[in-house]
Parts: structure tokens; sequence; C-alpha cells
């Protein structure tokens, strides 16, 4: 299978796996949304909601891909989205944690871009 459809495959199922474990809990007073961008490489898993006649929107994981490599924009799960990747065979070599600044990025055990 091709390097980019794999990638793009690997992480709607991670998004969706994360997206209906969420749906499942009795605690769970939000909405949740799935946004799947193939044309641009962009993936995000988000919550939305009104608080106090607030309107709440909430990226929880941010994901898009860009020359190859899987970018990690955005990322508030607990064990990390990065490590489910790999898990799922995604080398270390082709995941950047972007929102970690670029000058930090060569400390991680990921790409630096």
């Amino acid at each position: 299978m091709d390097k980019l459809v794999n990638y793009r495959e690997i992480i709607k199922k991670t998004l969706t796996d994360y997206d209906n474990f969420a749906n499942r809990s009795s605690k769970k007073k939000y909405e949740t949304c799935l946004i799947f961008d193939e044309n641009h490489d962009h993936y995000l898993w988000m919550s939305i909601d009104w608080v106090n006649q607030k309107r709440i929107n909430n990226t929880h994981v941010h994901i898009r891909i860009k020359n190859e490599k899987i970018y990690i924009e955005e990322d508030w799960t607990e064990e990390g989205i990065a490590t489910e990747l790999m898990r799922l065979g995604v080398p270390a070599s082709d995941i950047v944690l972007a929102f970690q600044p670029p000058e930090v990025r060569q400390y991680t055990d990921f790409a630096i871009a």
C-alpha cells in the first residue's frame, strides 16, 4: 500500500477509535467531531458545546501530513497520539511533534521536520 494512503488510514482509524471511546463515557457532556480533509491532509478530533452561554470548541488532536511525514500539531490525549501511531506501524522518524518548537524537536525521539 502506498505510504500516504496507509498513513491516512492509520490516522483516521486512530482518531475514530478515540472518538468512539470518548462517546461511550457516561461522563461525556459535549459533542465530538471528526474532521478528515484528505485533499489538504488535515485530520482533527474536536469537541463542541455551549457552557454558560459561551461557545466552546476544543481541538483534542490535530494531525496533518506534510512531506510524507505525520505532523502532530495538537495533542491533548493522555498517552500521546504518537505512541498509538507507532503501535500501528508508523516509525518515529516519520512523526514530527509539531506542537514543540523547532529548536526543541532535536531532543525528542521523533523527526525534527
